[in-house]
């Protein structure tokens, strides 16, 4: 007899996932077919499906007016139909709910349910089941086998279950394969696996912007304000559940968006975001006091901390991303750091006012610092110019009490100062440190 064998690839699905076989096709050409060309069937069969939460079930409303033709016939059937809910027949979403007819999206951060089963097809006792389930990443390869062990028998009919889980944490191209080894009752070995390949997509778009916040008030290292950009880039509506930063060992956080007594959220009781929306979050990063007084710690590349974001969808359905550690450029201020710790918001013109200053070494070498004051347009400063200030050392302060006036009105700008050091013969400028309003206490009345 002659036969004629073809080999081709195709994909069967099999509940929601695809399985990708080969399978080889044996055509004869009369009734006959040689037995020792077909493919060797398997005793037990390999069922595998995803787990998800089910949809609510909707209806499409179909109604009209009395005195059309159907009448209340519309009505009727709404009402005599099981799916929809008494009293609310009008309403699309149903009192039912539905299996997933697909395999569906699979988004990072959620949670890879799949249930695995193995059934005895044939009239024969199969000894030693080993079912092993692994994950295949672009990056790694995981077992999810709840166990290893193998079972010492299965017999006709009867199956072997087991569910896995597991968190996707990366994107792309996934490959489960579950691999089956047995022995049959002649003590033949064999052995089968199928793959099952899956997209992981992005369900959110994560930015993050740094704002320096340097005042005159403030510390050597100041105030960093963070605000993180969270779009929904899914198909469906999702419950934000929390976001909230995690700081570094170096700062202390405090979350920016609430408002009132009652701390309720800015965005409302029902935190939705639906597809394609956008929304930013606030957060302040102080310094420590043990990382804030000292002017050598915190520079260059510090890191901040990481986002938790802890989201729901469809029936409760939890996802969570956590971003890597955010990496923010700190401010220079060169060899001298000058702010001001006091001054006043609000001085009376010609009037003198005091102020202090806080002189930091950010270098590391000592200088010896020689204070000059130039008089500006505007600022005037009470004193003797040329004051020596001293050595000071690396990562150390000084606080400098001085006096000034303001000769115009209005807000003005405070400049003129300058730090020499007599190491180096280098000078050091300081202009525009702060901003102070000038009022004029005096009032005309009018006769």
């Amino acid at each position: 007899m002659t036969m004629k064998k073809k080999s081709v690839s195709c994909k069967v699905k099999v509940r929601s996932l695809s399985i990708v076989v080969d399978i080889n096709l044996t055509r004869p050409f009369s009734d006959k077919m040689d037995v020792s060309q077909a493919k060797q069937e398997h005793l037990l069969a390999l069922k595998v499906m995803r787990l998800t939460k089910p949809t609510l079930f909707t209806n499409l409303p179909v109604t009209c007016e009395d005195r059309d033709l159907p009448g209340d016939l519309f009505g009727q059937l709404m009402r005599e139909d099981p799916s929809t809910i008494k009293g609310a027949e009008m309403l699309m979403l149903g009192e039912m709910l539905t299996l997933p007819q697909n395999f569906g999206n699979i988004f990072l951060g959620e949670t890879f349910s799949s249930y695995i089963s193995v059934h005895n097809d044939s009239n024969q006792v199969v000894k030693d089941i080993l079912v092993k389930a692994d994950l295949q990443t672009s990056s790694q390869r995981l077992n999810l086998s709840a166990s290893n062990s193998a079972v010492v028998e299965l017999k006709p009919e009867c199956c072997i279950d087991d569910v896995i889980h597991h968190e996707v944490k990366e994107i792309g191209t996934h490959i489960l394969v579950c691999a089956v080894s047995y022995t049959t009752q002649y003590g033949e070995k064999l052995y089968f696996r199928k793959f099952f390949k899956f997209q992981v997509l992005k369900p959110l778009d994560v930015k993050t912007k740094f704002y320096n916040a340097e005042s005159d008030l403030s510390s050597v290292t100041d105030e960093v304000f963070l605000e993180a950009q969270i779009q929904n880039i899914t198909t469906s509506p999702m419950f934000m559940e929390k976001v909230s930063l995690e700081p570094s060992m170096m700062y202390n956080v405090t979350e920016l968006n609430t408002c009132g007594d009652q701390r309720e959220s800015t965005f409302g009781k029902m935190s939705y975001l639906q597809p394609m929306d956008t929304r930013q979050y606030l957060y302040c990063l102080k310094p420590k006091p043990e990382y804030a007084e000292k002017a050598g710690v915190i520079k260059g590349v510090t890191v901040i901390g990481k986002l938790d974001i802890v989201w729901k969808t469809n029936l409760g359905e939890r996802g969570r991303l956590q971003t890597s550690q955010l990496q923010r450029m700190a401010p220079g201020y060169g060899d001298i750091r000058l702010s001001l710790d006091v001054i006043p918001d609000t001085v009376n013109l010609e009037e003198p006012f005091d102020i202090i200053c806080k002189i930091t070494n950010c270098s590391e070498r000592t200088m010896d610092l020689v204070l000059e004051m130039c008089n500006t347009r505007s600022i005037h400063w009470c004193g003797v110019s040329g004051r020596q200030l001293g050595k000071l050392s690396p990562a150390a302060f000084l606080s400098v009490p001085l006096t000034l006036f303001s000769s115009v009105q209005g807000l003005q700008s405070i400049s003129g100062l300058r730090l020499k050091d007599t190491f180096l013969k280098r000078t050091y400028e300081y202009d525009d440190i702060a901003q102070v309003c000038v009022i004029c206490p005096y009032t005309s009345n009018e006769s």
